[in-house]
């Protein structure tokens, strides 16, 4: 009888451990991370050594941590040599065992597993990885180093996290050297700097309020003699097809092109979906044209480049006296005390991003104030038609530019080139145009004074006069610019608005983009553990260079 009681016992207690290990297989991952520190070490060889530590709270109701993914730059780093720990207790790591996507190893918790309910601070250390330097595309002296750490799958990541990154840069190096590139958003504009213990340059970003599930791109260039120069990565030249070969490049063409040209044309059109910056929402076509919409607002909707939007909105309030240039290269304005009264909303906030006396808090501004200026217009299409849209202020755009063209004199010319300015810019052939269109001399306009100091500064006369002779309605002589300055000044105005103020402008597109138009999340794993989430390297450079060192992980 005895016997069995106790085989009966052992039944229900094994059934039991059963019930429980399948419940729990079926909870999902739950955590948060309260706070995250990431070192990278960028070495005299060119290569890059990461230590993380994570402070994990498993969430009451959820599934044990028992792996967490590591997503990589690559994998040329050796996996023996990586060293993680929980709680100071060493664990190891898998190749294997990594749930996520792109490149990356899992960190097997074993017996330090964090259960429900637990917290536990997870370390590890990655040293020598290779390929992680890029040409600087702003100083070819330079070398670009960017990386963003790996992040979590939103649906498994709650609340903040208290995020510290600091590069330390390689040794030897002089402070006045090396530079940081933008920081992501929610970063102040500048990093920390200083030296750390064995007296490298170190630059550290912080936020208390960050999340473990954003992508978070930062970098830094230095100069290439820090480093070998077999350590930056160079794109390869394009090999030469001999004609003999031609036939084996037709008969292995399709396997070509889908392991080689189907990742050139993603690349490719990850750079076009950039600059598309308004939102897929706007695209649902509804009927009728929106009318009332600014010139300004028009360009968005049509997806102008946004140094050519930004230059319009210069000239706008310009025109309406609320602001003048005080030096064109590097742009600076002076606004108008008080404001002219009825300015749009994205003039004042333009004018607002100009009062900013550092360059990259001006920059960031103007980004705030573009995302504002996409949304609304997004807002206002909502149940009208886009193409018809489009087609309405094409044809404005058209109107305009013939009554300019048409134009017999001068003055005339000038008129109606002030009054549709900005709806002629709309025109994608803006450039060729405005110089096929100025060839004579041309009266400039009223503002002119405001947007070119050096006619304002020599009062009111080009270096080159024109003189224009008697005209009905006119005095006996007049001063004018001849058409081919005044026509390269317009559109070199737009040139030195990117340079200028918002640098490159597909960075800054991009930026923009990925508020108003942020790319899907990656597909869910069919299985594992946590059910996918990784995240491959698939970079958006917030920085020069052409690629970043980006990572990702799931779990």
């Amino acid at each position: 009888m005895i016997r069995k009681l106790l085989a009966a016992s052992f039944t229900f207690l094994a059934f039991l451990s059963l019930t429980l290990s399948a419940f729990a297989q079926d909870l999902p991952y739950l955590f948060e991370v309260k706070k995250e520190v990431v070192h990278a070490y960028w070495n005299e060889d060119g290569t890059m050594d990461l230590d993380y530590t994570w402070f994990f709270a498993n969430l009451p109701g959820s599934h044990p941590i028992d792996f967490v993914d590591v997503g990589t730059v690559n994998t040329t780093f050796e996996l023996s040599n990586v060293r993680a720990d929980v709680d100071g207790t060493p664990v190891t790591v898998s190749w294997s065992d990594y749930a996520g996507s792109g490149s990356g190893f899992a960190i097997v918790m074993g017996n330090k597993t964090i259960p429900a309910g637990s917290s536990g601070t997870v370390h590890v250390f990655i040293p020598g990885i290779k390929g992680v330097l890029y040409p600087d595309d702003e100083d070819e002296a330079y070398t670009s180093a960017s990386f963003a750490p790996t992040w979590f799958g939103s649906e498994y990541v709650h609340g903040t996290t208290d995020l510290t990154m600091t590069f330390h840069l390689p040794p030897n190096m002089n402070p006045e050297e090396p530079r940081w590139h933008e920081a992501p958003e929610g970063f102040p504009p500048e990093p920390q700097t200083g030296f750390d213990e064995a007296g490298r340059i170190t630059y550290t970003w912080y936020s208390p309020a960050a999340s473990a599930s954003r992508f978070y791109d930062f970098g830094a260039s230095f100069p290439r003699t820090y480093v070998p120069a077999d350590a930056i990565y160079t794109p390869p030249p394009r090999p030469l097809i001999d004609p003999e070969t031609l036939f084996i490049f037709i008969c292995l063409g399709g396997f070509g092109f889908l392991f080689v040209g189907l990742p050139i044309l993603g690349v490719r059109a990850a750079n076009r979906r950039k600059l598309q910056y308004l939102p897929p929402k706007i695209s649902i076509e509804g009927h009728g044209i929106k009318r009332g919409l600014t010139a300004v607002e028009a360009a968005l909707l049509m997806e102008q480049p946004l140094d050519k939007v930004m230059t319009m909105i210069l000239f706008g309030v310009i025109k309406k006296n609320a602001a003048s240039v005080t030096t064109r290269d590097p742009l600076e304005l002076k606004s108008a005390s008080p404001l002219p009264e009825k300015l749009h909303e994205y003039e004042i906030n333009f004018l607002k991003a100009f009062g900013e006396t550092d360059k990259k808090s001006r920059r960031k501004s103007l980004q705030e104030m573009t995302v504002a200026l996409v949304k609304s217009v997004s807002e206002k299409m909502k149940g009208f038609s886009r193409r018809e849209t489009i087609e309405y202020y094409k044809s404005i755009m058209e109107r305009a530019w013939a009554q300019v063209e048409a134009a017999d004199t001068p003055e005339v010319k000038s008129q109606k080139f002030d009054e549709t300015l900005e709806w002629t810019m709309l025109d994608k052939e803006y450039d060729d145009r405005t110089r096929r269109t100025f060839t004579g001399p041309i009266i400039v306009p009223n503002w002119w004074g405001r947007y070119d100091p050096a006619w304002r500064g020599s009062g009111g006369s080009s270096s080159t006069p024109v003189s224009l002779p008697a005209s009905p309605g006119r005095g006996s002589s007049s001063t004018g610019l001849p058409g081919a300055d005044f026509a390269a000044s317009m559109v070199n105005g737009v040139q030195g608005f990117a340079a200028g103020v918002i640098g490159n402008v597909q960075e800054f597109t991009g930026r923009v983009t990925n508020v108003t138009n942020p790319p899907p999340p990656p597909p869910k794993s069919s299985g594992g553990r946590s059910g996918g989430g990784g995240r491959s390297c698939a970079c958006a450079c917030a920085c020069a260079g052409c690629a970043c060192a980006c990572a990702g992980g799931g779990r």
